[in-house]
């Protein structure tokens, strides 16, 4: 379940609830009562680990797996 992170404008009290993604926002400060809204955070992003990703995985061609990240790289000097 993921984490959801709630501010409260009256009284400046902040924080965590472990909600589903189904379940309607809270709307009630666990401190004064008033309004709180839900505080947009950055998330932690994806993490790829491990040597087992390849560049064409999800390809159809008939190459080779290659490691990610063995093929070739731009020349120095080049912007992308």
């Amino acid at each position: 379940m993921p984490t959801y992170d709630y501010a409260c404008d009256s009284c400046g009290h902040s924080f965590e609830a472990f909600q589903k993604m189904s379940d309607e926002p809270l709307r009630d400060c666990p401190e004064c009562g008033k309004a709180v809204r839900r505080v947009l955070t950055g998330g932690l992003g994806i993490s790829f680990k491990g040597s087992g990703f390849y560049v064409n995985d999800s390809s159809s061609g008939k190459k080779a797996a290659t490691p990610a990240g063995s093929g070739p790289s731009c020349p120095s000097g080049s912007a992308t």
